[in-house]
């Protein structure tokens, strides 16, 4: 996408098809059945009860890194609140304490490698997957990007 300027992204709308969607998904990932593909689990904020969604997570630099393709939806506010989330996949469960980076220059690579592997999401992000790290800085303010360090 070079030179054309930034594409349009496609705003995300949560809908019974989103949630259905997510039923669906759940038992393939957990059982291990959909590649790069986890559970991640978060405490809800008022409720307290386990929530689950399937992510992708992406590992760079040896560090290992959760991006949130739709916004701030309500795992990244649970995962805010509680300082810490779970990964699922088959029989492994692995607990991680999170740290939100807000330093564009930091999340803009994670960004750029989460939309080579995510391809199902591509189209919430301005930038394209064939453009520079440095594309990716204007879509770091509507993309929360978390580290997660094993606990």
């Amino acid at each position: 996408m070079s030179g054309a300027g930034p594409r349009p992204r496609r705003t995300y709308s949560p809908g019974r098809w989103r949630s259905v969607g997510n039923r669906v998904m759940l038992p393939l990932v957990r059982a291990g059945l959909v590649p790069y593909t986890w559970m991640l689990i978060t405490r809800g904020r008022t409720t307290g009860l386990a929530r689950k969604v399937p992510v992708t997570p992406v590992d760079q630099d040896g560090r290992r890194w959760l991006v949130a393709p739709y916004g701030a939806v309500a795992w990244v506010h649970n995962a805010r609140a509680a300082g810490h989330v779970q990964l699922a996949r088959r029989r492994d469960v692995r607990t991680y304490a999170v740290r939100e980076v807000t330093d564009p220059q930091e999340a803009a690579p994670v960004l750029h490698r989460y939309v080579q592997v995510a391809s199902a999401t591509r189209a919430y992000f301005s930038a394209d997957r064939t453009d520079p790290v440095d594309a990716f800085v204007a879509d770091v303010a509507d993309h929360p990007v978390f580290e997660l360090t094993p606990a």
